[in-house]
């Protein structure tokens, strides 16, 4: 039995790497469900095309059983975390990211994946590629130049051009 993904929405996201996931679960028939990291469904690309999730961030930690992994789907995340960072749907994705972590489940991201995981305790000791701007930020994980890292259950890309060197390894665990 495949796999199910939920897949982290931010708002903007890098339309690029988002539709990179979608694309390959889909291809590869692995379902997936997408939650905004907003107050409603209704997120936006980074160069602004208008898209609809199936549900919100919030929604997420009451059914974490329900799926096998989780994807951050970058964007301008973290200026866009930093300019919300009080707001509760920010909460609701630490809890939701911790929650599919500490029951060991597979986690996806690139390019501030790595710092994200990183300042809310995740993949401590682990190696992640992360994106050459924030290297120096990474303070728990071990930050590496690769175009992509598995280590454990944290599954890294550095940027959305190297999602596609990370897909094989993604796919191949939730097959």
């Amino acid at each position: 039995m495949k796999k199910k993904v939920a897949v982290l929405v931010v708002n903007p996201v890098n339309g690029s790497g988002l539709f990179q996931y979608l694309e390959s679960f889909y291809e590869n028939s692995i379902p997936f469900t997408t939650f905004a990291v907003a107050e409603n469904t209704s997120v936006q690309s980074n160069s602004g095309v208008k898209l609809e999730t199936n549900d919100v961030v919030a929604n997420l930690t009451n059914r974490v059983d329900e799926f096998d992994a989780v994807v951050f789907a970058c964007g301008d995340a973290m200026p866009k975390y930093a300019e919300n960072a009080n707001q509760p749907f920010n909460h609701d994705m630490q809890k939701a990211l911790k929650a599919f972590n500490e029951k060991g489940k597979i986690l996806i991201g690139h390019c501030a994946a790595a710092l994200l995981f990183d300042s809310i305790g995740i993949g401590k000791g682990l190696k992640v590629a992360q994106h050459p701007y924030i290297k120096n930020i990474i303070k728990n994980c071990i930050a590496t130049d690769d175009q992509f890292v598995v280590d454990g259950n944290i599954y890294t890309a550095r940027t959305e051009t190297d999602i596609q060197k990370l897909l094989p390894d993604v796919l191949s665990a939730l097959r």
